[in-house]
């Protein structure tokens, strides 16, 4: 039935509308682009959209409607500049697509209650996320084998980055110089700790502090885009994850060079330092870095306890696949798939897309530190570049590794139904975020109503 007058042409652009403003809010909180076009086309399938064309890129969502083969195309489009990541948004609007879909919503009580999700505030006050910040690089301290000065001097640079990096923000600073900043203070830090002849390894100093600026999670996403057969998004989320640790690794050796000016000797510095602790103090440190990295991205709190267990059982995988005398990139598979496994029954008992629990509980695990070291020996040239190719070569196995793992997780944890089934085909993999069929029960009794009319 052809929508030519005037009130269905409206309702056309308030649903064309309604799916952009959930894609544009999946997208900013870090949804891969797969889930984006999948949850956005099973909206507008509910709504009565046949055929609808969607395209995703890295800062962009499109959205068009033929309504009428002697009327211009619909075309609508939204730009994607806010990526300041908040599950609790994320969601709120994953459930707000379910009832949509099972037909508990219309298109206006839809397009109010995202209204009022994306003018909401955050759950938590903005110091819980400083603080959680903290907490998170300091776990890391713990886990990489620092001592109890390293794990507190990463607490508070880790805090004293966050502050600086919110005020820079506020004045709409690019990303790259909040990254220099951050690699100065963690660096000076370090340089201030040596110059006190603290008992700390300067190296290992820097590589906790920094722990909260490295790119990894965007690293890792741009592959999962890679995997799913967008390759444009990809290649922009991995552009901006190396500008990242660029501006980390400028940010460093400005700070490093300030200390050499002052005089401060701090030993041969080795970028990307770690440590080899014993399985529980891993096992600890990544379940509380994961649940603090769940508190910076406003998790609801209601997720923090199942966090922390998905992240320390991967994490004593990935420990025990190491010891067994495998690759990383293996460690870092197996435990990539039972996070997959098992975040897609956690995420359905504390009802929260997979992604919030699956992003958390890979955050130890990321090769953010890889890539940082690669970056660091390659920009030192001469023998050292050889190693750095390695890191990097490394750095990607690992991510790619983990992308997979989580996918393929994902794919044996999901029930397989004949709509899911037809779905995946089309759309490339399971769903981390969204609903999993495009056709609901209360649509199919709609279009029934209209045969027989």
């Amino acid at each position: 039935m052809p929508h030519s007058d005037e009130h269905d042409v409206k309702e056309l652009n308030l649903t064309i509308d309604l799916c952009l403003r959930v894609g544009e809010m999946l997208l900013a909180n870090g949804a891969g682009a797969a889930d984006v076009t999948s949850t956005m086309r099973a909206v507008a399938h509910h709504l009565g959209l046949r055929r609808t064309d969607i395209d995703v890129t890295f800062t962009q969502i499109s959205m068009s409607y033929q309504y009428d083969a002697s009327e211009p195309t619909l075309v609508m489009i939204r730009q994607v500049t806010q990526r300041t990541i908040d599950y609790e948004d994320l969601t709120q609007v994953d459930h707000l697509v379910r009832a949509l879909i099972a037909g508990e919503l219309d298109l206006y009580t839809a397009r109010t209650r995202m209204a009022t999700i994306v003018s909401v505030g955050h759950p938590f006050p903005r110091w819980a996320v400083t603080l959680a910040t903290g907490v998170m690089c300091a776990a890391v301290g713990l886990f990489l084998g620092g001592n109890w000065l390293v794990v507190l001097i990463a607490f508070i640079a880790a805090m004293t980055i966050d502050r600086a990096q919110l005020e820079l923000t506020k004045q709409r600073f690019p990303n790259f110089y909040l990254q220099i900043v951050g690699g100065v203070i963690a660096s000076l830090f370090a340089v201030a700790a040596a110059a006190s002849s603290l008992d700390v390894d300067p190296s290992l100093l820097v590589t906790a502090n920094i722990i909260m600026l490295l790119a990894g999670i965007g690293f890792m996403g741009a592959l999962q885009d890679c995997l799913s057969g967008f390759y444009l998004t990809g290649t922009a989320r991995i552009t901006e994850a190396m500008m990242a640790t660029v501006g980390i690794v400028a940010g460093v050796s400005a700070g490093l060079s300030v200390g050499q000016l002052l005089g401060v000797d701090i030993g041969r510095y080795e970028p990307g330092a770690s440590g080899w602790q014993n399985l529980g103090v891993v096992v600890v440190g990544s379940a509380l870095c994961a649940a603090a990295f769940a508190v910076s991205v406003y998790s609801p709190k209601r997720t923090l306890i199942p966090i922390a267990l998905v992240a320390g059982g991967a994490a004593a995988i990935y420990r025990l696949v190491v010891e067994a005398g495998l690759e990383r990139p293996w460690a870092a598979a197996s435990a990539a798939f039972m996070i997959g496994v098992v975040s897609y029954a956690v995420s359905g008992r504390v009802r929260v897309p997979p992604l919030v629990v699956v992003v958390s509980a890979i955050v130890p695990l990321l090769p953010g530190l890889t890539i940082y070291r690669g970056l660091s020996l390659l920009i030192q040239g001469g023998p050292m570049s050889s190693q750095g190719i390695l890191a990097m070569v490394t750095a990607a196995s690992v991510a790619l590794a983990l992308a997979s793992g989580v996918i393929l997780g994902e794919y044996v944890a999901q029930p397989v139904k004949r709509e899911a089934r037809r779905l995946e085909q089309r759309l490339a993999g399971p769903r981390l975020v969204g609903v999993s069929r495009a056709r609901s029960r209360q649509s199919r009794r709609e279009r029934a109503r209209d045969l027989e009319r």
